[in-house]
């Protein structure tokens, strides 16, 4: 049986064993490619560890990670802009540990993301306030870089890059909102209005020209008609005086109109369709009508030979 002394012994032996075990893993560490390490000893400031494998002192140094990889901030500032319109502005700013900085980016900020937060509100208060709701939607861009240049500015100072800011909207209260798809859905109808009164101006003009184009060709081909007429009466008379001896032309235009009269109630009896109220075409009748027109030839001529006697 063992005796007590060679008990506590082994019980020694295993414990410096553990502990020299533990001093040997505790003395190696390893660092991810996209952080930094912080290396304190008792709880001061040691140095900076860089990716890879590292030593340290076994229960002296203790390792804090930074993470080095652009980080992004989301934030909703409500605020009010010169039009007294409430609105909120979504802002996103997106950071990152500068590589020489990092004892200041662990270090002397507490809370990075609400000290960037605070100067981010900082800014929008100053800015959008002195500008209407319209001229806001115009300033995103420029409220943006105002931001980011005043984070650089401040940040920098900390061990923080500031890589972009941005202004990813402008909201408005809803019924601001409601209010001015109103006024745009009014100013379009407005547009569309006019640009169909335009548009029928223009086919009015069109049809107007087009109707005056027509009358006038329309004109022209009746005259054309007509002398058409003239030379064909003139011939056919002609050709009867040669024919008929002691003929007059007044015979012959009595002759030819009564022609012309009768073929045209031919056609208007070949229509189906025809709505034409006509009068009584007995052989009596007939009698009168050519010797109307004999008397309307003969009133013509009488005009024609009173006109060419006046001085």
């Amino acid at each position: 049986m063992d005796s007590p002394a060679s008990m506590i012994i082994l019980i020694l032996v295993l414990l410096i064993v553990f502990i020299i075990l533990g001093a040997l893993l505790g003395s190696f560490f390893t660092i991810n490619t996209a952080e930094r390490g912080v290396v304190e000893r008792f709880n001061k400031f040691s140095r900076i560890a860089g990716p890879g494998l590292s030593l340290k002192l076994p229960f002296a140094e203790t390792v804090h990670r930074v993470d080095m990889r652009v980080q992004e901030l989301p934030f909703k500032i409500e605020t009010k802009t010169k039009d007294n319109v409430f609105v909120v502005i979504p802002v996103s700013v997106q950071y990152q540990v500068l590589a020489d900085k990092v004892s200041d980016a662990y270090y002397k900020l507490t809370d990075p993301q609400k000290q960037i937060e605070s100067y981010v509100y900082n800014v929008i208060l100053g800015h959008v306030p002195k500008l209407a709701l319209d001229e806001a939607y115009l300033e995103k861009d420029q409220i943006a870089k105002a931001v980011k240049d005043e984070l650089d500015a401040t940040m920098e100072n900390f061990g923080f890059s500031i890589v972009r800011a941005l202004v990813t909207d402008i909201v408005p209260d809803a019924r601001v909102k409601t209010a001015m798809n109103e006024i745009n859905a009014a100013r379009r109808e407005q547009e569309a209005a006019l640009a169909k009164g335009e548009a029928d101006k223009t086919i009015a003009v069109k049809k107007a020209e087009a109707e005056a184009e027509s009358k006038r060709l329309q004109g022209e081909g009746i005259a054309a008609q007509r002398k058409a007429i003239i030379a064909g009466l003139k011939e056919s008379v002609e050709d009867f005086q040669k024919v008929v001896e002691g003929t007059t032309a007044r015979d012959v235009m009595t002759l030819v109109l009564l022609t012309q009269y009768l073929d045209t109630l031919k056609e208007i009896g070949a229509s189906a369709n025809t709505n034409t109220l006509m009068l009584s075409h007995a052989p009596g009748e007939m009698k009168n009508l050519r010797d109307q027109i004999s008397q309307a030839i003969a009133v013509g001529d009488l005009i024609s030979d009173n006109a060419g006697k006046k001085p």
